[in-house]
């Protein structure tokens, strides 16, 4: 009785806090920054940040990994931060800070003790106005980026999977590059290309800020006013729009990686934007193929057959095009024309029958917890507001995604299947073991 009665009371807990909406003000400077202001006075905290419409895609094919680049080299120092300050600053003053950057946008924040918001302002616009870009903070950060990359990239086992799916679906669109780029492009590229990059990209017009937490709503108004008013607006940003041919016959490709041991097999197909309510479907037969040990590709290939140590379906979704990207890991004496095999069954079966009342159901569920969970902070709230104000064009998704999700039914599921996931519209790639080589 008493586990029925946590149970029914947890649903009513879950039900009340999906129900919740976010509140948030949003209006532009004269400058052109968005600026999204959320108040949740629940607890003394707040985070501060921007989000810059600048990623891999916004480089030349030939100077990639700029916008990773810029990721570390803002952190250098400013006009009134001493160099190799700024993390000792927020530190020192109860907070904790961090950025990413993926192909289509560039995230810095800071999360504060609610006191100290001003400071997380001036930190910020600091960033904005008075970076310091000079050949040293270049050749420092040089040095750190070729350390991120030895040990996530060239050193990491399958660590270049992702990078060749890319290149073999792209041929036209930067997304066939990957976003920490290619270290003898940053070696190339001169001082005044950092420059001019800073120049064109990180300026307000090109910069959504939100600030979040235990704030008041009116002189939190006045300190945007007075850190970031007066930054100078910058030219208007030109963007290049590129269109991939269709694929109308398989792709076939081999790669190799010195980490690895056992080989791996890929089936990868282009899916349109994040926008397009078909990516959000995508999401659903991803979830409903490959989350968790019940999920159809693990429990047949993993647990029933044994036929592989792992596989998975993901949807990497971004702005342009995404990737939905389908994998399996060999066992035994399986080989990986086999897992190929019966992945495509799985995927068949998706595009010929309806998936069950029950797993449309448990596929609901998911999502319902992923879209709470994702705004149970301040710092969740802060990063979905950028994000689907810049990326999306519509703030207010964050309150109503979820009834997108919920609004997918099971045909659309088999119909979208159907779609995109055809086998003569796919990259079938081989990473194996550089051994095999020989």
């Amino acid at each position: 009785m008493m586990k029925a009665t946590f149970s029914i009371t947890l649903i009513l807990v879950m039900g009340l806090v999906s129900a919740q909406s976010v509140s948030f003000e949003e209006y532009d400077l004269p400058n052109g920054l968005h600026v999204i202001l959320h108040q949740d006075n629940s607890a003394p905290v707040v985070t501060t940040s921007v989000m810059y419409h600048v990623g891999a895609k916004d480089e030349q094919p030939d100077r990639t990994g700029f916008a990773h680049f810029f990721e570390h080299l803002l952190f250098e120092g400013t006009e009134n931060i001493d160099k190799g300050a700024w993390f000792s600053i927020v530190t020192e003053n109860g907070g904790t800070n961090n950025a990413n950057t993926t192909d289509d946008r560039t995230y810095y924040y800071e999360v504060f003790p609610s006191n100290n918001l001003e400071l997380g302002l001036w930190m910020e616009s600091e960033r904005m106005l008075h970076p310091i870009i000079n050949q040293d903070g270049v050749d420092t950060q040089n040095e750190v980026v070729k350390e991120e990359k030895r040990l996530r990239v060239d050193n990491q086992p399958y660590g270049k999977f992702l990078e060749n799916v890319k290149k073999h679906l792209f041929t036209k669109h930067p997304y066939r590059w990957t976003t920490i780029g290619e270290m003898e492009h940053l070696d190339a590229a001169t001082l005044d290309e950092f420059l001019t990059f800073n120049k064109k990209f990180y300026v307000p017009n090109n910069a959504t800020l939100v600030v979040a937490g235990d704030i008041e709503m009116d002189k939190t108004k006045g300190m945007v006013e007075a850190y970031f008013g007066s930054i100078p607006k910058g030219a208007a940003i030109e963007r290049g729009v590129y269109t991939e041919d269709p694929i109308t016959e398989p792709i076939t490709a081999q790669a190799y990686d010195t980490n690895i041991q056992i080989p791996a097999i890929v089936t990868a197909y282009r899916t349109p934007s994040f926008k397009d309510r078909d990516s959000r479907v995508l999401d659903m037969i991803s979830t409903y193929l490959s989350d968790g040990p019940s999920s159809k590709l693990y429990k047949k290939l993993v647990d029933e057959k044994k036929m592989a140590l792992q596989t998975g379906a993901f949807n990497i979704a971004q702005e342009d095009y995404s990737m939905y990207v389908v994998f399996g890991l060999p066992q035994g004496d399986f080989e990986l024309a086999d897992l190929v095999t019966e992945m495509d069954e799985e995927i068949v079966k998706v595009q010929t029958d309806l998936i069950s009342e029950r797993d449309y159901q448990k596929l609901l569920n998911k999502f319902e917890n992923g879209f709470v969970s994702s705004n149970a902070s301040i710092e969740g709230i802060a990063n979905s507001l950028a994000r689907y104000h810049m990326l999306y064009g519509d703030t207010n998704l964050i309150n109503n995604e979820i009834d997108i999700y919920r609004s997918i039914t099971r045909e659309e599921i088999r119909d979208v299947a159907n779609k995109y996931l055809k086998s003569n519209q796919r990259l079938v790639l081989e990473y194996l073991p550089e051994s095999e080589t020989n």
